[in-house]
């Protein structure tokens, strides 16, 4: 069950990836009709929008304290959730829904029981990059895609070596992936990356050297192509904590990522807290293009 649960929750991701490669230079497909999400008041679980400091994610219906939450995506149309959760009773990673009809969300459902309806859903983005021939005998561990369909792969070892690479599709091939530069591929447990549809910035976590714990990053796409030096979120995304998965919403609006911390217990015992955050994507992006230059 959980290799089954870990597959669905890579299809959502990429039902996710594929629904904002098909928008253009970063616009949100809410500009093509109104019908294309809820609405604003309802766009994200009727929660409360966040300014530039980071709240929890819809506390008590998302994100518990008895248990850790993560792996979270909205599909493409705003109009379902999903979100994973482990800990207290559920003794492995369990996937949840929660549906926007009839004018209202419903309550998080346990899809355990109802995989292969769900897997024959999103079936067809769960095996496309393993039938590409570039990526095809590679230990990939995750990826992110643009619109052009240039697709950013990260590799990553358990002694937490690893980079970020990129392939673009070139005259109807796919290229050799080519290793992100030294201000994305600097430290150690290099992952979870997010590219903007247009390519304009890149998101990932890491734990840069001298740190104990991953932080996320952006770089800026700089007017000659090249990518600009890692930039931190700053002290209020970035804290003593664990900050990881960063993903934007399918409108552009919010900038969602884990945050969590691996506590002691009295036995010597360790385990893992932590649920997803988010925090205004775009007044965000604003100062850290300021701090860029």
């Amino acid at each position: 069950m959980k290799n089954n649960i870990t597959l669905l929750l890579l299809m959502v991701l990429m039902l996710t990836i594929r629904g904002f490669a098909q928008q253009s230079n970063g616009q949100a497909p809410e500009a093509k009709g109104k019908d294309t999400f809820p609405p604003f008041k309802d766009r994200y679980l009727g929660q409360k929008p966040p300014g530039l400091t980071p709240k929890l994610f819809a506390p008590g219906m998302v994100s518990t304290k008895k248990h850790v939450e993560s792996l979270y995506t909205f599909t493409p149309d705003m109009k379902e959730f999903y979100f994973s959760r482990v800990g207290g009773k559920y003794k492995k990673t369990t996937l949840f829904v929660m549906q926007y009809r009839n004018n209202q969300w419903s309550k998080a459902s346990n899809l355990s029981t109802d995989i292969k309806k769900y897997r024959e859903r999103f079936k067809s983005g769960s095996s496309k990059i393993k039938n590409i021939a570039p990526f095809k005998d590679l230990p990939i561990i995750g990826f992110t895609v643009s619109s052009k369909g240039t697709y950013y792969v990260y590799f990553l070892k358990r002694d937490g070596s690893g980079h970020i690479s990129y392939s673009r599709f070139v005259n109807g091939n796919y290229e050799k992936p080519k290793k992100m530069n030294k201000h994305i591929n600097a430290g150690k447990w290099i992952a979870h990356p997010f590219i903007a549809p247009d390519e304009s910035y890149l998101m990932w976590d890491a734990e840069k050297e001298g740190m104990s714990t991953p932080d996320i990053y952006i770089s800026f796409r700089q007017k000659d192509g090249s990518w600009g030096p890692a930039i931190s979120l700053g002290d209020k995304v970035n804290t003593a904590a664990y900050e990881q998965r960063p993903r934007v919403t399918p409108d552009g609006k919010y900038l969602f990522f884990w945050r969590g911390d691996k506590k002691v217990r009295k036995d010597g015992g360790t385990y893992w807290v932590g649920n997803p955050h988010w925090v205004d994507f775009i007044q965000l992006r604003k100062e850290l293009l300021k701090n860029s230059h």
